[in-house]
This record gives structure tokens, C-alpha cells and sequence, in this order.
């Protein structure tokens, strides 16, 4: 079970042990504010790393049961993989019970556990009575099927074997989507001294690793990952399943809010106008008529609304029904096809229903028959929909890979992938693997992003190097669409390749405006050293460059064949290295020795010695004993290229 990640969920009316369960589990008081130590109750989520005996990897998240605070609940469940419905054995089911149970069912989740609290409060007969009203409870849920663990939190008794349990559910919940694009929906935001901005939430899609460079939307706030922690422990990356703080670059605490969503790419759409099925709950107290004011639970996001219905003028109590309606709301959020949502009454407040969206940009359509037809084939998904769904999930399949993936008929799949390409919304390589234009285009922003920063960042340099780009993207691309992107643009001339390293074809290396004048004086310097120039630190200092500065600007000199290096300590301009060539080669013999360089050049035995080297380093000469020889052919070339 290596390399799996699981979120679990603690739900349940108020006061009916599910942070004192979640000590005893973790060993942690998830209880951090001074308001919930003094009034013994969650007001804001928990959480906690839950050790097995296997090495999965879980988090705990213990949600408010107050009444009060049921956004908070909304938002811990939201990407959850099993819950543990929590009723004290001397209390039993009880209102909040019910409305957690309601929304858990509705949010899609379906793995769980029935955990029975305090035990040691009540006798057997009672306890056996609390374990009928809750099985009559769970009838016709996701719970129904699902185990009772008996525990009381104070003194251990049950603890291990919930644990065992747990592991033995969690065997049959497969983890979450690492291949996909990376999507964190933010539930807290905090500062760290010294450190900024941080966020946190459970890792829905994809992964991360530092140095990310990603997007806090809807505001469209990009964004670096700076720092990962999971569970307080700093780590390189962050999965699918985990819970993760992370620091972030640029960005400052006042401009990020509970439900923003970070992402690293731009699969996920910003909109207010949703297409959803909703399933109503069976037991709602009043009728909520067309375009009635909403408050929608998406992720961690709250945000009101109105909903439009197509084939009826209000929402009945006790209907109980699945309704394909829309959601206007007053505010955009971020949000994909499939994703879940609850929906709640502001005033009087009660729980609607749930379900989940057909399309995040849905359109004004008329009332009647038709508009509900056709909501009714985008709940199913066209044939394109679901090929252009599963591409935008695993990024760069085959035709065979991609067959599978959606289970339709190859000449289904045959028209669809011919309809896609001349639309230009698909891209299919030499090799026969198709992408996705969006997708496409998106590495291709990506790239050339991270290129525009590195050159911004280091302008001296000829580029950047190709390996390093391609890794910062891997976690979240296929290497062979990264390497398929990286060749079109080449032959796009949007990227350049430089030897090893890559750069945007727009860009020449160049002084940065911030040191030019110190790097000129520097280059004057050595201008007017000539050939005995003095040493390249003394220069460099006295300029004061700083480091970084000094051997960027040192290795530009040197890869643009400015400057020649006649050692580690001597830097030469090429006009003058060149004048000092071609007057040595005028007047000397076909073979000559240091003697006779030094009666031409009138060098002292500091630079001639390092001046000779560098003539044969430059296959210009070649040493025999102590004589040397001019090589003719090299010479001219080179002169020539120095023109």
C-alpha cells in the first residue's frame, strides 16, 4: 500500500467525542483556538497524521458538529475518501447526525464507518438500543452496509481495534489521481514569520513539488510554491489524498481567502453560470420557488445565488427527485464536470440537496421540454466530451489508450478524433499519440513562462538548462508530451535550442539595466589593458559586482567570444587578442620560439607564457619542444571568423 494517500472524515452532532476520538487516534488535540478550549467545541477544522500498521499514508479531519458552523463542515468532508459517522452512545442520533449524514451521501462519499462513543456512560442493553436507532438511520446510505466500532476515547477501550478497521477499509479505496492537474481547494490561510503567505487544504488532483510555479484562482494570482509541509514535516512533494500547507511566493495573506483554489494549470474553470443534477433531500420544511436565493458548497468555496429551474416554476417539500437545473451566482468560482456540491437554503436555513455539475459554463437557455433533453445528454456526455474529458485527465494517450479509456466503438472514436483535428482542438504526433490543443498550448505557456522568468532572472546567461524545464513540469505532463512540445516549438521558433540549454527565441543575453554600468565599467577596464591586462578579481571588485554577478558576466564574456581567458586570472578582449595574433604571425617565421614572440610582442614573462598557451588551446599553434608552429589553416579560419 506504498505511495497511497487517504483523507478520512470525522462527522456527527455536537459534543459526541469526535476530537477526543481523533486524540486518542493521533495523539493530537486538534482543538488550536482559545474559543474551542474554553467552550469544548470545534469551531474550525482539525487535523491530524493517523500512524497504521501498513505504510498508507492518512490524514484526519475533524469537522465542527455545531450547527452553526456546518460551512466548515461542508468544506473538511468536501475531499474526504472514508468518514467515520461519530453518535455517543448516551445521546444516539441526534439533529446534526442526520444533516451530516445527508450531506455526506449527497457530496458522493462511500466508504465508511460507524463509530459509537463513550461507552462507558451507558449499560449493554442501552447500548444495544443506540446501535437499532442508528442502523435505522444509516437504512437505504452508503452506511448501510457499513461496520460499528465501539469505543470510548478516555480509555483507550476500542481504539486499536478502530484502527484495524480503518486499515481494512481503506484496502478497498483506490487513491486518489496523482497523473492528474494538480488542484488544491484552499481551506485556511495563515502567515508564518519570516516565511509569508500560507495556505492549506487537501490535495484533490494531481501533485506538487517545490518550486511549482502555480495559480490561485478566480482571482488569477500566479503564484510559487516556496515551502510544502504535510503534517508539519517539510517535503519536496505533495499527492493526491494528503493534506499540505504550502508556502507561497508573491502573493500576500490579504489577497487569498478560503475558497480560492490553487492549480497548476488551466484545466479548471472560472465561471458563475452551472449546469447541475441536483438530488434533493426528501424532508425539506419549505418550497423553494424558481430563481429563490441559494447558498452553494463547492470544495471549500460558499457562495450564493439563484437557481433556475426548466421544467417547473418551485421545488416542492418531499420531493425527493433529481432536478436538472442551473445555479447563477453572484460570484465565480472554480469548479470542473463531475465535481460535487451541496446546496443550502441562506433564510430559513435548511439543506436542499446535493449533486453534482454537468457543465461549469452553462448558458441561458429557454424554460421547457427541450432545455431539459438536452441537459439530459450533457449528464451522460457526448462522445467528444468524454474523449476530450479523458485527455484532459491523462494529457497524451495513443488511439488503443485512448479507446479504452472511453469504451466506445473505434469508429466512433475514428469520427470523433476527425472532428476534433479540424476544429484544431486536437494535435496528433507523427508517432500516432493525440493531444489536446488547450493542453498543448498550455505546456507550451508553461515553458515559455519559466523561460521568461529564468531570463529576467539571469540575463547574462544563454539559457536555461533543458532537463532542469522538463523536470519542474513532469510531475503533472507526460515526458514524451513534454518532449513533443519542446520539439514543435523548436520548429515553431518559439524556443531556441542553445547546446544544452533552451531559451526563448526572442531573447539575446544582455546586460542587466540594474548592474550595466558597473559591467561596462568593467569591460572598459579590460579594454584598456589591452593585452597586459590586469587580473579579472581586482577589476570586478573594484566595480563592485556582486558574486553571482561577477561569474555570470565572466562566462558571457567568455561564451560570446568577447573575451578570451589567457588563464584563470586574465581576461583579454578579443580585438586585442586578435591584433596581437596577427602581429606575431607577420612577423615570425613558420616556426618560432617564446624568445621571438616575446622581441614582437614585448610581453612581460607573466602574460607571454599564458598568451603561448592560449595560441595552442585555440588550435592556432602547435608546441614542438620549445618551438612552435604556426598551424595555417586554423589561423586564417579563425582570423577570418574574428572579422
Amino acid at each position: 500500500m506504498g505511495d497511497r494517500f487517504y483523507t478520512i472524515g470525522m462527522a456527527g452532532h455536537i459534543d459526541h467525542g469526535k476530537t477526543t476520538l481523533t486524540k486518542a487516534l493521533t495523539n493530537i488535540d486538534t482543538d488550536r483556538l482559545k474559543e474551542e478550549k474554553e467552550r469544548s467545541i470545534s469551531i474550525e477544522l482539525g487535523f491530524a497524521p493517523l500512524k497504521l500498521k501498513s505504510d498508507v499514508q492518512v490524514s484526519i479531519i475533524d469537522v465542527p458538529g455545531h450547527e452553526r458552523f456546518i460551512r466548515q463542515m461542508i468544506a473538511g468532508v468536501a475531499g474526504i475518501d472514508l468518514v467515520m459517522l461519530i453518535v455517543s452512545a448516551d445521546e444516539g442520533v441526534m439533529p446534526q447526525t442526520k444533516e451530516h449524514l445527508d450531506i455526506l451521501s449527497l457530496l458522493g462519499v462511500e466508504k465508511g464507518i460507524v463509530v459509537v462513543t463513550k461507552i462507558d456512560r451507558v449499560d449493554e442493553e442501552l447500548l444495544e438500543l443506540v446501535q437499532e436507532d442508528i442502523a435505522l438511520e444509516v437504512e437505504g446510505t452508503f452506511l448501510e452496509e457499513a461496520p460499528f466500532v465501539f469505543v470510548d476515547s478516555l480509555s483507550k477501550k476500542g481504539i486499536d481495534h478502530l484502527k484495524d478497521v480503518i486499515e481494512e477499509k481503506l484496502s478497498d479505496v483506490p487513491s486518489r489521481d496523482a497523473k492528474g492537474a494538480f488542484r488544491l481547494p484552499i481551506d485556511q490561510v495563515f502567515t508564518v514569520h519570516g516565511q509569508g503567505t500560507v495556505v492549506r487544504g487537501t490535495i484533490y488532483e494531481g501533485a506538487i513539488q517545490e518550486g511549482d510555479i502555480l495559480e490561485i484562482l478566480p482571482k488569477n494570482v500566479k503564484v510559487r510554491a516556496r515551502q510544502l509541509q504535510v503534517h508539519h514535516q517539510k517535503q519536496e512533494r505533495g499527492f493526491a489524498g494528503q493534506r499540505a500547507a504550502i508556502n507561497l511566493g508573491g502573493v500576500s495573506k490579504e489577497e487569498v481567502k478560503r475558497g480560492d483554489v490553487l492549480v497548476s494549470t488551466q484545466h479548471y474553470s472560472t465561471t458563475s453560470t452551472i449546469d447541475v443534477s441536483l438530488q434533493t433531500l426528501k424532508d425539506l420544511k419549505y418550497p423553494l420557488k424558481q430563481r429563490g436565493y441559494i447558498k452553494l458548497h463547492l470544495g471549500t468555496a460558499e457562495v450564493y445565488g439563484k437557481i433556475v429551474f426548466f421544467d417547473r416554476k418551485e421545488l416542492e417539500e418531499n420531493d425527493g427527485d433529481t432536478v436538472l437545473c442551473q445555479l447563477r451566482l453572484d460570484e465565480p468560482i472554480v469548479t470542473r464536470r463531475g465535481d460535487r456540491f451541496i446546496l443550502r437554503r441562506p433564510t430559513p436555513v435548511e439543506t436542499i440537496g446535493g449533486g453534482f455539475v454537468i457543465d461549469p459554463n452553462g448558458e441561458k437557455y429557454k424554460f421547457g421540454e427541450n432545455t431539459i433533453e438536452m441537459l439530459e445528454r450533457k449528464r451522460e456526455g457526448t462522445p467528444i466530451e468524454r474523449i476530450t474529458d479523458a485527455l484532459k485527465e491523462e494529457k497524451f494517450l495513443t488511439v488503443k489508450e485512448l479507446q479504452k479509456h472511453v469504451d466506445l466503438q473505434d469508429e466512433m472514436v475514428a469520427e470523433c478524433i476527425s472532428e476534433l483535428k479540424e476544429k484544431n482542438a486536437m494535435i496528433e504526433t507523427e508517432q500516432g499519440e493525440l493531444v489536446l490543443t488547450a493542453i498543448f498550448k498550455e505546456v507550451v505557456d508553461l515553458l515559455s513562462q519559466d523561460l521568461a522568468e529564468f531570463h529576467e532572472q539571469f540575463p547574462l546567461r544563454e539559457g536555461k538548462n533543458k532537463a532542469e524545464v522538463l523536470q519542474s513540469l513532469k510531475q503533472n505532463y507526460p515526458m514524451k508530451l513534454l518532449e513533443f512540445t519542446f520539439e514543435k516549438s523548436v520548429g515553431d521558433e518559439q524556443l531556441e535550442k542553445r547546446g544544452q540549454f533552451i531559451a526563448l527565441s526572442s531573447f539575446q543575453p544582455h546586460f542587466p539595466k540594474k548592474w550595466a554600468k558597473r559591467m561596462e565599467q568593467v569591460v572598459n577596464e579590460i579594454d584598456q589593458g589591452g593585452v597586459q591586462v590586469e587580473g579579472w578579481e581586482h577589476i570586478v571588485t573594484r566595480a563592485q559586482l556582486p558574486p553571482q554577478i561577477q561569474e555570470d558576466l565572466k562566462h558571457y564574456l567568455l561564451r560570446t567570444n568577447k573575451a578570451f581567458a589567457f588563464d584563470d586570472k586574465h581576461l583579454v578582449l578579443a580585438k586585442h587578442l586578435k591584433a596581437a595574433v596577427e602581429n606575431l604571425q607577420k612577423n615570425t617565421e613558420d616556426e618560432f620560439e617564446l624568445q621571438d614572440a616575446k622581441a614582437v610582442l614585448n610581453l612581460s614573462r607573466k602574460y607571454l607564457v599564458p598568451f603561448m598557451e592560449l595560441l595552442d588551446r585555440l588550435n592556432l599553434t602547435v608546441r614542438k619542444d620549445s618551438k612552435r608552429q604556426w598551424k595555417k589553416r586554423e589561423y586564417d579560419r579563425w582570423i577570418n571568423e574574428k572579422k
